[in-house]
């Protein structure tokens, strides 16, 4: 995700402070992973030195003046192009979990118990992402549908990989 991109979108609906900014994110999309407030802060930062938004107003406060940020005519034409970009797929052709399987093989190490824990794992996050959708909104349910797909699609690749070890350890180990 493009953290700028993404500010940039939030600031279409008016001009916003870095706090607020930051608390629209995170209810969006910061479920997982919410920002920091020096990420926004820098971001913000070079999306200004870019010319795609601007200081609209300074307000002092309590503490630091409070800068309120407002997207320019480029931010806009920015965020387009990004949003019409397609995503490139995602290359799983190398994954940590194979890194594991073959280093356990190679130091002779319980490969398939390796895998029983990640089958455990992605049942557990399944769970979890499953009882999310259920009472989350509307909102959060793509994104949950999403991960879950993902999820999915990795535990039906951990059958095959486990049936095959034995051919991988003598792969590996040649």
């Amino acid at each position: 995700m493009s953290i700028g991109h993404t500010l940039l979108g939030l600031l279409e609906s008016g001009p916003r402070h870095g706090y607020d900014l930051k608390r629209a994110f995170d209810e969006k999309f910061g479920h997982d992973r919410p920002l920091h407030y020096g990420q926004v802060y820098s971001t913000m930062s070079r999306l200004l030195k870019n010319g795609l938004v601007e200081v609209g107003g300074v307000e002092a406060g309590d503490g630091p003046e409070r800068k309120r940020h407002a997207i320019t005519d480029a931010g806009i034409t920015d965020v387009q192009r990004w949003l019409s970009t397609p995503q490139k797929p995602g290359e799983y052709l190398q994954s940590p979990l194979y890194t594991k399987v073959v280093l356990a093989l190679l130091t002779r190490r319980d490969a398939a118990g390796i895998l029983d824990v990640q089958r455990s794992e992605q049942l557990r996050g399944m769970r979890t992402l499953t009882d999310r959708k259920s009472k989350g909104d509307g909102a959060d349910q793509p994104i949950c549908d999403h991960a879950l797909s993902h999820l999915e699609a990795d535990l039906r690749r951990l059958e095959p990989t486990a049936a095959r070890l034995d051919k991988l350890r003598k792969a590996v180990t040649r």
